[in-house]
């Protein structure tokens, strides 16, 4: 089984306009979905290992934690193949190293238990059973990464390294600003564990980007889709979390909306399928190059925009549930029908 990294860990991790909490309109009634989640502890299940005893536990943790298990060992540590069990050796050393130690003592401290995170997930995904009850709703991993991944999804499974979620404060951020800019681990937060994991459930596994997305408008929507589908998985969530913006780059956008709808416009971007042209408006990044004073602009302007586009749409066609709202294939369609023209 291959596991799927999504480019969220690292690049685009939500969108909004909003920075306060907004309560959706016509709730769901969830009360009669059975589901109760909880996040198996794989980072608490590694400390029965000692360097002495890997030959003896570390089958017993393949056994229980099954295709999440190989994904770990072989693409996350990546200590070796399993059909070799010279692997061991190599999971010897990472135990015994100090700098992994010190992680695994400020994730036990961090995160004692996780029951408000699986509270928050128990109750997005029974919302977004009620609007795919044929979804199956995967299992929960928590683990150490080595900083390498936060939210991997593989077979039945949807991880999350808790080592990327310590704190925006957290001492060992600052070593790693090379490959991991301050302005993502920013958002290395307990907070944004629910909505990181939801948007890795959607894009992964629920609602995969089609290889004909080229535009940016199609990406826009695309983009758009996701969010939508976040805010009611998530309708108490502050938009700027799920965006990942500073309260400043939120209030950018607000402030500059018609500017930025008439850039694309006046530039012809909006059909344009040039990756090289269109990527500066789609990724995350401190800001988007060229545009606004003193960079303080926004980044990803395309998908906040195109979260925008959705937004109109669907309150323009309220008798849409969200699955009609994904079936719908033509972008420029929804652009058209969602009358977005900001002013």
């Amino acid at each position: 089984m291959k596991i799927v990294v999504p480019s969220c860990v690292f690049l685009l991790l939500g969108f909004s306009l909003c920075i306060t909490s907004c309560s959706r309109s016509n709730e769901p009634d969830i009360s009669n979905i059975k589901l109760n989640i909880k996040i198996e502890r794989f980072d608490q299940s590694m400390e029965q290992l000692t360097a002495g005893n890997v030959a003896q536990v570390a089958p017993q943790l393949e056994k229980k934690y099954d295709w999440f298990y190989a994904d770990y060992i072989q693409n996350m540590l990546s200590v070796g193949s399993m059909a070799d069990t010279n692997y061991y050796q190599n999971v010897r050393t990472i135990l015994g190293n100090p700098e992994y130690i010190a992680l695994a003592k400020a994730v036990k401290s961090t995160y004692p238990n996780l029951k408000k995170q699986e509270a928050e997930l128990t109750d997005a995904f029974k919302r977004m059973k009620y609007y795919f009850p044929m979804q199956k709703t995967p299992r929960f991993i928590s683990f150490l990464s080595g900083f390498s991944v936060q939210t991997p999804i593989g077979n039945g499974y949807v991880g999350i390294g808790l080592d990327m979620f310590l704190g925006k404060d957290s001492p060992f951020y600052p070593a790693l600003v090379q490959s991991i800019p301050q302005y993502i681990s920013r958002r290395f937060t307990p907070e944004n564990i629910t909505p990181r994991v939801v948007e890795t459930y959607i894009r992964e596994e629920l609602y995969p980007e089609a290889d004909a997305s080229v535009s940016l408008l199609d990406k826009m929507v695309y983009n758009g889709k996701v969010l939508y589908l976040m805010q009611k998985a998530l309708p108490n969530a502050p938009d700027s979390l799920l965006i990942g913006y500073t309260e400043a780059q939120s209030a950018w956008c607000k402030t500059y909306e018609t500017d930025i709808w008439a850039y694309f416009i006046d530039e012809k971007l909006i059909f344009e399928s040039d990756y090289a042209k269109i990527q500066k408006f789609l990724t995350d990044a401190p800001f988007t190059p060229g545009l606004g004073e003193n960079n303080q602009s926004a980044p990803k302007l395309g998908v906040w925009v195109g979260w925008q586009i959705v937004k109109n749409y669907m309150d323009k066609h309220p008798e849409l549930e969200p699955k009609d709202l994904l079936a719908l294939q033509d972008a420029q369609k929804i652009l058209r029908n969602s009358g977005y023209k900001p002013k």
